[in-house]
């Protein structure tokens, strides 16, 4: 029963990344329906990531103080119930809205999924848990990037928007009667409180995976928004190439994911693939846009796509095990945050600079600098007397 739990749970995330990952990928054909500039198009997505931002630190707070699963199941509802709304909108303010409201519903799904799958493991293997849960967005996308372009020529985009929100509604259903009545959970002796935030904020190490955390979704968000678009447009592929190359890019950075959080708990140095990981991706985002045809760039792309979330679950554990799990779901709210705030500024940054230059080079080549940014915050963690304490997480509390 706990490995059809955890399955369910990872496909409830893999339903919900369908909508996101539908609107980078149809974005050629959403633009042009709709008569938006790059930047107006960057704002369908730029709106989702700033509404799911500024709602992590809430919703982790709810998730340790009453019931994640409630609020996953909560988010999970309006999340499918908004895309199904998205494939009848005309108005890009209409759209916009409820791109928004979508954000907020999301960050539901979150944070308490990650305490949920949590649960269904040992605490040794928390980043295993964590770069699973997450590994069933990429799953989906997938089968998004590959089958999409052939789906949307018959059936259009908004079509599929609809069956995105049946499959995610579906998901939710066999869950709850999989998982079946929810068990109360004893009061904690120490409830959260919204005062513990600012002492939280007060370590060291919250503050320097924030910064790594910016970094991780502006380029996952930013590299995976964008690169159908730039295929398309700088590159003259097709949408079903596009669709191809990004499906590629899926199919290595699952697999990647769910390694990167096992290999972590196995040697019990997180950092070593946190830092690992940025190093390839500066290199990565910094090839990307000079290297000459098609096969290059798909071993680039493959390259990135390896790395670009192989670090999720080390990255999220780190702070966690430093310092408890009582207060879990705000540690991961505020990471998730500073993560989201990065991905809102650069999926935008990359159409507003398209349209002033006239190509996406300078913006790949921001989230390389993103990425030096990002090692020196590791550096500084890698240094903290706070991390003698994570040895392997297996030690900690």
């Amino acid at each position: 029963m706990r490995r059809l739990i955890v399955t369910l749970l990872v496909v409830c995330q893999s339903a919900q990344a369908l909508i996101f990952g539908g609107i980078a990928l149809f974005l050629p054909l959403i633009r042009t329906d709709l008569g938006l500039s790059f930047a107006q198009a960057g704002t369908l997505a730029a709106a989702s990531s700033l509404t799911y931002a500024l709602m992590q630190v809430p919703s982790g707070f709810l998730a340790d103080r009453y019931s994640p699963r409630t609020l996953f199941l909560i988010g999970l509802l309006g999340t499918n119930l908004l895309a199904a709304m998205f494939a009848v909108l005309h108005s890009y303010d209409m759209l916009l809205i409820n791109q928004a409201l979508s954000g907020f519903f999301r960050a539901l799904v979150f944070a308490p999924g990650l305490m949920l799958i949590s649960e269904q493991f040992p605490s040794d293997r928390r980043a295993t848990a964590m770069g699973l849960y997450v590994a069933g967005g990429f799953s989906s996308n997938i089968l998004l990037s590959s089958t999409g372009p052939l789906l949307v020529g018959p059936l259009g985009w908004r079509l599929l928007f609809v069956l995105f929100a049946a499959s995610g509604l579906l998901a939710l259903v066999l869950y709850l009667r999989a998982a079946g009545p929810a068990v109360p959970k004893p009061a904690p002796d120490h409830p959260v409180r919204v005062a513990d935030l600012p002492v939280l904020l007060r370590h060291r190490i919250v503050w320097l995976t924030g910064v790594i955390q910016f970094a991780r979704l502006a380029v996952a968000q930013g590299f995976t928004f964008w690169l159908p678009t730039w295929l398309v447009v700088d590159r003259g592929q097709s949408l079903a190439a596009a669709g191809l190359v990004a499906a590629l890019g899926a199919a290595v950075t699952a697999p990647a994911n769910f390694l990167g959080g096992y290999v972590s708990d196995r040697i019990g140095r997180p950092l070593l693939v946190i830092s690992g990981s940025l190093v390839v991706l500066t290199a990565g985002l910094a090839l990307l846009t000079y290297v000459p045809g098609m096969p290059a760039v798909l071993v680039v792309v493959a390259l990135i796509s390896m790395v670009v979330q192989v670090y999720f679950g080390p990255l999220f554990a780190l702070p966690i095990a430093v310092l408890g799990t009582q207060r879990a779901g705000l540690i991961s709210g505020f990471g998730n945050f500073c993560a989201n705030l990065g991905g809102f500024a650069f999926v935008y940054l990359l159409g507003a600079v398209k349209d002033a230059t006239g190509s996406f080079r300078a913006g790949f080549l921001s989230l390389a600098a993103l990425c030096v940014v990002a090692l020196v915050a590791a550096f500084f963690a890698r240094t903290r007397s706070d991390l003698s304490t994570y040895s392997r997480p297996s030690a900690t509390a």
